[in-house]
This record gives structure tokens, C-alpha cells and sequence, in this order.
């Protein structure tokens, strides 16, 4: 199948997606109507996203909103390059700061949403209340009564939401469920293992200084503490602090909690306990720990998650993934492959890794190389695809909110039992901390004014 062929293909299959939705009104000339889309949070994943879903279905990027003037100008002129979209970029997308101007001047069929945690409910869910789909980026929410206001907001409003964990629709990860778990080469799982050792916490930021004129830092912050400026926290290095995110555990622990929950249809763990610190690295003034260990009981299994910021790691290409151990085998999943080792040496060794797409897509080669965007692409690709379907058929995308809500709500929770120094036990129907007032008041994170908490 030649290059013009898959172009021709995805064309019509994405405008019949946007037809049958309902997104297009009647009509074959309205089938053909690009699917008009935003983002919020036009940094680097969000022109990574705005990227992917242009490459596999007609797309107008009608608007893109940031609090940095800079960001938003450089976002705009990057999506209008693009050479290999489906549909080539015509008119320059609409600037805004703020989301609730643009969402009251537009309307999208899908708003992309990829700020940091602390922003992205109340943009999702005006999103939403304005008819549009959301692609969220991951973790969904900053505490767990928001994750429980988006899954709310996704009923009341009957709108898809497809949460950035990508690998639940990555084929390398679906032949690994179907052929190992699911083809019993597993056995009895006992322990799972995820990680992460890479070393994303600064050690160093400059000293505070003043706002830049192009950047709103007071909306920046929104419903967080208005912290001092630091040049050295946008846009790179928000995660390292607990005002503006779940650290490295709603990061990269979020992704590999969730395709292990796939991989072995498991929803809330029973217990969840954390403890760790920062321990080496004290002289930065990140406020996410250095160290942290965390545990999710299922009574019957053992999920663990395992951070270090700091030391030399043994095996470069295991840095970052989970290890299902099985009576039968182990299963080593990682962000790009998979690999099965089986107790007995006579046993089928199975592997796949994500295929990269260069053919298909060469502008991939272009992609920035230091956030392996080359790998990634792929994988969102895969995913969007997922995620048009589920519009078109009335169906839940793969990373639904009210999955993907456990996945972040869990992880939320470990952070919970490491700040508040106990295990915390937990009621997955009622989604309270039985026994702990304490706890469950920690539950939803008190918004500075003028913003207001969604409560589910």
C-alpha cells in the first residue's frame, strides 16, 4: 500500500468517524467538515497531540490557549509547518490566555487539554459543559474529588474523554495481554513491580526573579498557592513541586500503574501505603521526594512503585517500567516493548517492541529527540485513533475517564499516605478512606480564590 493510499484512507475513515459522531452536522458535504479542535496548554505535549490527531484525521486547530504568550506564539507556527497532516493548515489558529474566552467565542468538536495537573479539571470540564470531547493529558486530576468531578462531567454531559496513558491501545501491549496474561503463560500473578529511576528532579534552580512580560504567572498558578516566580519552574520542571502536580508518582508511576491494571483487570486496590523522602538530593528546593516507595494491596497481589531520583542504574534500557511476576514467568513491560521470560528455559520466550513509523510519517525524524517524541508519536497515533472511534461509535475510548480516574485517584492516595505518614485503607464503591477523617478531608485540595473546587 503505497504512502497516497494510507493518506486517501485515513481521510475518508476519519471524516466518516466525524459524520457518524454527530460532529458534522448532515450531508455528504458535511461529512467532509474538519473536526474543529483546541488545545489548552500549548507546550510541548500539547503541540505533540495537536500534532498526532492532525496526522490521522481532517482537523482544523481552530484556537490554542497558554498563559505564555511565547509558548502560544511558537505553538501556532509549528502546527501551521506541518507537511504531512491530513489536512495542510489554511488559516492561523486564534490566541488566547484564557480558556474561558476562548470556549465562549468557539466551538469544538475535541479540546485538548495538556497543562500541568493542577490545571487540567477546570479546563476539562468547561470543555465539556461546552459540548466538546477532551483528550486529557494524564494524570486526569491534581486530588481525587477532581477525578471524581470529571467522571461526573463526563455522564451529565454524555461527552468521551480519552486520557493520555497511551499504552492501552499500543498493539505491543494488547499482543502482550492477549498472548501471556490472557493466554495463561503467566500463571498465578503474586507481585508486580513498577518503576521509574530517571532523574527528572532538578538538583539546582536559579534564584526567583521577576515575571517575564509574557507570561501570566498568577493564572499560571490558578487554584494553587501563588508560589514566587522561579524562571528555573516553567516549563520544564513544574513536576518537581506539589503545588502544581503529583510528582513523579502521577507522572511516570501513573503510566505504568495503569497498563499493569490493564493487563491484569484490576480496578481500586484495598491498601495503599507510601513512604520515602527526599534523602540525598536537600539542597534543591523541589518539594517531591528524592525517594519514594509505594504499595497497592489487592489482597490476593502486591503492586509496588519504586522512585529514586539520584544514583547510577545497572541496566540503562530498564530505567523506567514494571515487572508482572507470575507462578509461570515474569513479564517485563516497558515504555516501548515487551518482553516475557518463562520459569521453564523450554518454554516460548516471547517479545515485541512499538515499531517506529518513519515510513508513514517521516516528519517523526524531526520530532525533539531529547523527549524521545520519536517513540511517542506512534503510540499517540494509535491512540487518537482510539479515541475518534469511540466518538463516532458511541463507545468508551480505552483510557476513559472513569478508568483512568482509578489509575490517577490510586496514585494520588500513595502520595496522601507519604505526606500523612499512614497506610490508608480504601472503599472503592463509596471512593472514601474508611476510618480516617483526616484522610478523606485531605481528599479534595483547598483552590485559591477567586477559583472554586468542581465537587462531583
Amino acid at each position: 500500500m503505497t504512502g497516497s493510499i494510507d493518506r486517501r484512507e485515513i481521510l475518508q475513515g476519519a471524516a466518516a468517524l466525524a459524520a457518524a459522531a454527530g460532529l458534522a452536522g448532515s450531508g455528504a458535504s458535511a461529512a467532509a467538515r474538519p473536526l474543529r479542535v483546541s488545545v489548552v496548554g500549548a507546550g510541548w505535549f500539547g503541540k505533540l497531540n495537536l500534532h498526532c490527531l492532525m496526522q490521522v484525521a481532517p482537523v482544523e486547530a481552530v484556537a490554542l490557549c497558554d498563559v505564555d504568550r511565547n509558548m502560544l506564539r511558537d505553538a501556532a507556527s509549528y502546527i501551521q509547518s506541518q507537511t504531512d497532516s491530513i489536512l495542510k493548515p489554511v488559516a492561523a489558529p486564534a490566541l488566547y490566555r484564557d480558556y474561558r474566552e476562548m470556549l465562549a467565542k468557539h466551538k469544538f468538536d475535541i479540546v485538548i487539554v495538556a497543562t500541568p495537573d493542577h490545571w487540567h479539571t477546570l479546563p476539562a470540564i468547561a470543555a465539556m459543559e461546552a459540548g466538546a470531547h477532551v483528550y486529557l493529558e494524564k494524570p486526569v486530576s491534581v486530588d481525587v474529588v477532581e477525578g471524581q468531578a470529571l467522571v461526573a462531567a463526563a455522564k451529565k454531559y454524555n461527552r468521551k474523554v480519552q486520557a493520555g496513558t497511551q499504552r492501552r491501545t499500543a498493539p505491543f501491549m494488547i499482543e502482550a495481554r492477549e498472548k501471556v496474561v490472557k493466554g495463561g503463560l503467566l500463571g498465578k500473578v503474586g507481585q508486580v513491580d513498577i518503576f521509574s529511576y530517571y532523574h527528572q528532579r532538578r538538583a539546582h534552580f536559579p534564584p526567583p526573579g521577576p515575571v517575564p512580560e509574557y507570561l501570566d504567572w498568577d493564572f499560571y498558578c490558578g487554584p494553587a498557592p501563588l508560589v514566587p516566580y522561579n524562571p528555573g519552574i516553567h516549563p520544564l520542571n513544574w513536576r518537581s513541586f506539589f503545588a502544581f502536580s503529583n510528582g513523579y508518582m502521577g507522572d511516570m508511576g501513573v503510566h505504568m500503574f495503569d497498563i499493569c491494571r490493564f493487563m491484569l483487570d484490576r480496578g481500586w486496590p484495598k491498601r495503599v501505603f507510601s513512604t520515602g523522602g527526599i534523602f540525598i538530593d536537600n539542597q534543591s528546593i523541589a518539594t517531591v521526594p528524592d525517594t519514594q516507595l509505594a504499595s497497592f494491596d489487592y489482597d490476593d497481589m502486591l503492586m509496588t512503585w519504586t522512585n529514586r531520583q539520584w544514583a547510577t542504574e545497572l541496566d540503562p534500557k530498564d530505567e523506567w517500567g514494571a515487572h508482572i511476576y507470575g507462578e509461570k514467568g515474569t513479564l517485563k513491560l516497558g515504555s516501548d516493548r515487551y518482553e516475557f521470560i518463562p520459569a521453564d528455559a523450554s518454554a516460548p520466550h516471547l517479545s515485541a517492541e512499538r515499531p517506529l513509523e518513519f515510513d508513514k510519517y517521516p516528519t517523526d525524524k524531526g520530532l525533539d529527540g531529547s523527549h524521545g517524541d520519536f517513540q511517542l508519536a506512534p503510540a499517540i497515533r494509535a491512540h487518537m485513533r482510539d479515541f475518534l472511534s469511540a466518538i463516532a461509535t458511541d463507545t468508551q475510548p480505552a483510557s476513559n475517564i472513569a478508568t483512568t480516574h482509578i489509575s490517577t485517584a490510586s496514585c494520588i492516595l500513595a502520595n496522601m499516605s507519604l505526606q500523612l505518614k499512614r497506610p490508608l485503607v480504601w472503599d472503592g464503591e463509596t471512593q472514601r478512606v474508611i476510618g480516617d477523617d483526616g484522610a478523606n478531608a485531605a481528599l479534595a485540595r483547598p483552590y485559591r480564590a477567586p477559583w472554586r473546587h468542581p465537587l462531583a
